[in-house]
């Protein structure tokens, strides 16, 4: 059974073809890395599962309905959701402050001036959920633009989470990171993949936090899809050695 499905999409640009004919499936509950190269698509193969390429051809299912041609709001409205490889925070308001904004905007709160009592307890109940799950709890008050790196990385993963997503796109998490933050966000996305059971794909460039962290990974080169396996089957896979990991002789 396949929660997220990739059928033989391409994209191209003009005549450049950025992504060539890869199909992918992931499972419930399973946690997906895609690696490569620079220039090897994986970006332009985000942006087509979240809605913001459509394929040139292609198709793409969500438990088991069609969305290639769902724009972007209705993609979230199914239980997607995706962070950036560049930051999207408010770094002049607080943690909570921050998730508060995206649980009253995934509760449509934000179309109204007014909510009653319940209504702000119930988002007050949401918003602490979503900063302990986070993990974020000590840093709750303190501005976002004032945390590492890290931090900041966990902020919007909290701000992704108000979606009460089922599957949840991370694009690079760990970019820009030291080895601590690394081994800090690296463990939070371990932490909400095991507990809380998260559907989770992530593109990602430090091989020690893919291969530590994915049930299965799936190789782009050049647009094309190069290997697809399990962690295992991707370390002893000559083409991949070659051609990205490096040979170790």
């Amino acid at each position: 059974m396949s929660f997220l499905e990739i059928r033989n999409v391409t994209k191209k640009f003009g005549s450049l073809v950025a992504v060539s004919g890869v199909s992918v499936t992931v499972a419930p509950g399973e946690l997906r890395a895609v690696i490569g190269p620079n220039g090897a698509g994986k970006t332009t193969f985000f942006n087509m599962i979240s809605g913001f390429f459509p394929p040139t051809s292609g198709d793409i299912l969500l438990n088991g309905e069609f969305i290639t041609r769902l724009p972007v709001p209705d993609r979230v409205a199914r239980g997607m959701a995706r962070t950036f490889q560049i930051t999207e925070i408010f770094p002049e308001l607080s943690v909570r402050e921050n998730v508060r904004i995206a649980v009253e905007v995934a509760e449509g709160m934000s179309r109204h001036f007014w909510c009653g009592a319940a209504a702000r307890a119930r988002v007050d109940a949401r918003v602490n959920e979503i900063v302990t799950q986070s993990e974020l709890m000590p840093q709750a008050g303190r501005l976002v633009g004032e945390l590492s790196h890290g931090d900041q990385r966990a902020a919007e993963i909290a701000m992704a989470l108000s979606l009460k997503p089922k599957l949840l796109l991370l694009d690079e998490p760990t970019a820009g990171m030291g080895e601590q933050e690394t081994h800090q966000v690296a463990g939070l996305i371990r932490r909400l993949h095991r507990n809380s059971g998260y559907t989770i794909m992530l593109v990602e460039h430090d091989m020690r936090v893919v291969f530590n962290l994915a049930d299965r990974i799936t190789v782009l080169d050049q647009g094309r899809m190069l290997a697809d396996g399990t962690p295992a089957e991707i370390a002893a896979n000559a083409t991949v050695q070659a051609a990205y990991l490096g040979n170790a002789e």
